[in-house]
């Protein structure tokens, strides 16, 4: 029986290929200066649009979301002409394309703010890096300054920055939108007790902690329609500084009310590293149970793990990150369980040209 990530879906409006969604990878390769996609970067896409549907590289919505070099933005007229560049290469070849919103919060460092400071819910710093190119182009890993904290004002003017970047996204021609919501970056740290330590209506009991991301997602809902919009969240994630032990219960409280609203699905950014903690069944199922929505999973997953979940209807996607790098026709190499190419050279991934970039071969057997 053919494995069930083979199989046609559909997301929002759009009727999908297959169930192998290209997860959303960071690959620093705009233009300078004005963090401005490139036609390098729409002839990456296009060769990778055979997948269910593409889940573009973080998009920074404003220049304070900004935290790492050479990242793409959506809020100037150049940026959102680079990416119309994107989509439509991702279109001419029949793919789908959601941006992936981003504000990262204090997962940043001082070079890109004026006052040399990033935001946060509260000031508390992330015990983390992030991925700084210096005047001599040359890239290295910074540690990330305490932030300032966000006034009540400010974070709704957030809120409709998100809106702004959404409906810029629908200018440029995506398919809709996802709201990065995991991984320590903004929305994630009001979510956790860990980083916000606030006492105004953004901070203290679940609710409260949860509402910055549901107004984003409301807001966005209803600019461009809850069909186009999704969001992705990391509840197992624990390091810089988001080990909390009421993420689940946030994460679930939040899932209910997406459902609500009726968007089109759930992204999980499922922890990947050696002794990462498991993803339960248990979740899984409560899960379920909280969103109607598609499920949308991504973590060094198998073809039949995925299958096994799909079958059990606790997952319908799944996400493929650094196998789409090497492998742009990996939907095709899965199904017909050919050899995948590995990632030739680490130093290639963020940052530089062609090289590690478009150069990776399709199949070419017989």
């Amino acid at each position: 029986m053919k494995n069930r990530v083979f199989n046609p879906d559909q997301i929002g409006h759009h009727k999908t290929a297959n169930k192998i969604v290209m997860a959303p990878m960071t690959r620093s390769r705009t233009a300078q200066p004005g963090d401005i996609p490139t036609s390098l970067m729409a002839e990456y896409y296009a060769q990778r649009a055979s997948a269910g549907f593409i889940v573009s590289e973080a998009t920074q919505i404003s220049a304070q979301g900004k935290g790492y070099s050479f990242t793409p933005g959506i809020y100037t007229e150049e940026q959102i002409n680079g990416w119309r560049k994107v989509t439509q290469a991702v279109h001419q070849h029949d793919g789908l394309i959601f941006s992936q919103l981003w504000h990262v919060g204090r997962m940043s460092h001082s070079v890109f703010h004026p006052d040399g400071l990033p935001v946060a819910p509260s000031a508390i710093a992330p015990n983390a890096q992030v991925w700084v190119v210096d005047e001599n182009g040359e890239g290295q890993m910074l540690d990330c300054p305490t932030p300032r904290e966000l006034s009540t004002n400010e974070i709704k003017g957030i809120v409709q920055d998100y809106k702004q970047a959404a409906l810029n996204a629908i200018e440029a021609g995506f398919d809709g939108v996802e709201v990065h919501a995991g991984n320590g970056y903004l929305i994630d740290q009001f979510l956790r007790q860990t980083s916000n330590k606030r006492s105004d209506e953004y901070g203290g009991n679940i609710e409260n902690r949860a509402k910055f991301a549901l107004q984003i997602i409301t807001a966005i809902s209803q600019a461009i329609g809850p069909e186009k919009t999704a969001i992705r969240l990391a509840p197992f994630i624990t390091q810089r500084g988001m080990d909390d032990p009421q993420a689940i219960d946030v994460i679930l409280y939040l899932a209910k009310k997406f459902d609500e609203l009726g968007i089109a699905y759930l992204h999980l950014a499922e922890a990947d590293w050696d002794d990462a903690p498991l993803v339960t069944d248990e979740f899984r199922v409560k899960l379920r149970e909280s969103f109607n929505g598609k499920i949308v999973v991504a973590g060094n997953y198998t073809l039949a793990k995925a299958d096994k979940l799909i079958g059990e209807g606790l997952v319908d996607y799944v996400a493929f990150g650094r196998k789409f790098i090497a492998n742009p026709d990996l939907p095709y190499r899965l199904e017909h369980n050919l050899p995948l190419n590995e990632i030739s050279d680490p130093t290639t991934l963020f940052g530089g040209d062609e090289q590690g970039y478009t150069d990776y071969p399709v199949f070419q057997g017989e």
